[in-house]
Order: C-alpha cells, then sequence, then structure tokens
C-alpha cells in the first residue's frame, strides 16, 4: 500500500500550504543526513519527506493526489459506495456547482496544464550568526551547504554517460497514461501524468549510476553568502538557486538564511542607532570635560557640558548602523554616570565645606 504523503509530514489532508512547508521545514532539519551520519533508516527517511513535500507543495501534483491517492492519476483509497470514490470533498446539498472540478478533469481526460518535465527542488533554510560589528560594513561568509546538488557525472539530465534520452516506453512519449476509474457515471476513461517519466515524455535509455536517473545527488557545496550592512537580527535573505537541485535538470529551489546577530556587551541596539554608557568623575561632571568612549566605528571623544546630571543622554552623531539599503546612518547615544568619590581628602573635603557655607 502506498505511503499517506500527509502523515509522511506528520499532517492532516486539510493541511494548509503554509502548514506543509512549516511541516516540511522541520523534519528536514530533524532528519538531514548530517545529524545521522552512517544510518542509512534516516537517510531513506530524509529522502521520503523531500518526496512527499515535492508533491504536496506542488498545486498540479497535490490536486492529482488528493483525488486519486496518487500523481501517477491512479485510483486511491477512499469511502465506500461507487467503487471507493470519496465523496467527503463535496459540500451537502450544493448543488452540481461542487462537481464542476470533477466534471473537467473526467471529460477533459484529467490532462495536466503543461508538461511536469522536471520537478523544482525544494527550498532550504538555514540560520547564520555574525559579529555585531559586522554589521557595520556587511561581510561576506561561505559555508559548506549539504544538499541535493546536480550530479556531476550526467550533469543532470539522469542518463550514464555515452547513453541517451529516449522516449518513455510508459507513455509512449505523450507524458500521460490512461486509467480506467470507476465513477458513479461507470467506468470512465482517466488521463494523468505518466509515473515512470512524470510527464517529460522521455526517460534516461539506461539511468546514471551514480543518481540512479534523478539527475542529483545529496553531497556538499560551497556556498557564498553576501550579507548586506544594516541588516538586523531575525530578518532572512534570500539565495536565489542554492536550495535543492532539480530532478533531471529541473530548477533549483532557493536557499533562506536567517541572520543572527550576535550581541555586544558594550552596546545595546535600537534600529541603526546604539546605545552604551559611560562614567565620568563627578568633578567633569559638574564643571564639564571630555571622556573617551567606544563606538562600532572606533573611539570617539565626547564633550561632557557643564552641569551634566546623572543619567544625562548625550549624542555622538553619525556613529551608529546604516540603514539597510540606504546612504543614512544612525546615531550612538550615551548615557552618563556620576562617579561620586566615597572618600575625600581633607583639602577636598573643606573646599566643598566652604562652598555648602556659600549657598
Amino acid at each position: 500500500m502506498a505511503k499517506d504523503l500527509y502523515a509522511v509530514l506528520g499532517l492532516s489532508k486539510s493541511a494548509s500550504a503554509d502548514d506543509i512547508k512549516r511541516a516540511y521545514r522541520k523534519l528536514s532539519k530533524e532528519w538531514h543526513p548530517d545529524k545521522h551520519k552512517g544510518d542509512k533508516a534516516a537517510e531513506d527517511k530524509f529522502k521520503e519527506i523531500n518526496e512527499a513535500y515535492e508533491t504536496l507543495s506542488d498545486p498540479q501534483k497535490k490536486q492529482m493526489y488528493d483525488q486519486f491517492g496518487s500523481v501517477g492519476g491512479a485510483p486511491g483509497g477512499g469511502a465506500g459506495g461507487f467503487g471507493g470514490f470519496d465523496f467527503s470533498g463535496f459540500q451537502q446539498g450544493g448543488g452540481f456547482g461542487d462537481f464542476g472540478d470533477l466534471f473537467e478533469n473526467f471529460f477533459s481526460g484529467g490532462s495536466p496544464r503543461g508538461r511536469a518535465d522536471r520537478t523544482r527542488g525544494a527550498d532550504r533554510e538555514i540560520e547564520l550568526a555574525i559579529n555585531f560589528a559586522d554589521v557595520l560594513t556587511g561581510v561576506h561568509e561561505t559555508i559548506d551547504l549539504r544538499h541535493m546538488i546536480v550530479c556531476d557525472v550526467c550533469g543532470g539530465n539522469g542518463a550514464e554517460p555515452g547513453s541517451s534520452i529516449i522516449q518513455c516506453p510508459t507513455c509512449g512519449g505523450t507524458g500521460q497514461v490512461v486509467h480506467s476509474v470507476q465513477s458513479f457515471f461507470g467506468q470512465i476513461q482517466q488521463r494523468g501524468i505518466c509515473p515512470q517519466c512524470q510527464g517529460a515524455g522521455t526517460v534516461p535509455e539506461k539511468p546514471c549510476h551514480k543518481c540512479h536517473g534523478e539527475g542529483r545527488v545529496n553531497d556538499r557545496s560551497r556556498v557564498t553568502i553576501d550579507i548586506p550592512a544594516g541588516i538586523d537580527n531575525g530578518q532572512q535573505l534570500r539565495i536565489r538557486g542554492q536550495g535543492d537541485a532539480g530532478t533531471r535538470g529541473g530548477e533549483s529551489g532557493d536557499l533562506f538564511v536567517l541572520i543572527r546577530v550576535r550581541p555586544d556587551p558594550r552596546f545595546t541596539r535600537e534600529g541603526i542607532d546604539i546605545r552604551s554608557s559611560v562614567t565620568v568623575p563627578v568633578i567633569d561632571a559638574m564643571l564639564g570635560g571630555t571622556v573617551e568612549v567606544e563606538t562600532v566605528h572606533g573611539t570617539s571623544t565626547l564633550t561632557i557640558p557643564e552641569g551634566t546630571q546623572p543619567n544625562q543622554v548625550l549624542r555622538i552623531k553619525g556613529k551608529g548602523f546604516p540603514r539597510l539599503g540606504s546612504s543614512h546612518v544612525g546615531d550612538h547615544f550615551v548615557t552618563i554616570n556620576v562617579e561620586i568619590p566615597k572618600k575625600l581628602s581633607r583639602s577636598e573635603r573643606k573646599i566643598l565645606e566652604e562652598w555648602r557655607e556659600k549657598k
């Protein structure tokens, strides 16, 4: 009995496209071969998860699977009555309008609207941590990524080198096969995507020994990620074409990179502005002075105005982060902590007492 693709992803048939995507991302991380090195069962599970996602994430294939239990159009299991046809998707009392899609599939032959020659590869998602200071200028990170890549033996066409791509013997090159479907109208001829060539109309004469005709293998590749200046913690980058390679030369999926910015104990970020604190002697707060302040741009000299109060905030203009995709730069705000001495010399005490008496 064929496996329930929804069950493979831990979902029910009512799952939305977003539910399917979330479940795939979670399970692909959990069963990724990197986490189960040498475990053949885990590799098979990972492949099973990918195959389920490739079908359920494609609206056309999902519709075929939901109706017939396979993407090839063969009838699957269902409720009783009329030869096992499942009526659960129809609204009670909805009239014949609810049967529009069914009529269209049966009487137009159920043929797919467009050839499914190749399957697009799945998207991948990773997390990447960068340093706080890297936000200032941006950074280029090169990583080793395990994913489905184009087979280096067959070049992605699935054929053993020296052999040809031939017309599919199952469908005769049409990309479709005809099934007899039992419906409430009786026996009806139903066309569906060919299970051997998946709608391409062609197959390798001799499947590639490395990828077994799929045109892709699970391996590592080096990917360079350009992280722009001004990026914030939790933002996501999309690297087109760096996800899984498609089957038999199909379009590659995309790589989504979730950026994590490592905190810096010296600074707090607020958008493009940065905050920190500095401690100054009480005499400098009273009479004014200067203090050296660390910023992401280096050390800056901050002027302390006469009469500066504890917790007063001063600004160093243009010493924050750049705004993503803009030349605008934020500021650095410094909170002033005033240091009051715990012990005074005799001369210091005398001066302060005389000052107090005058007041």
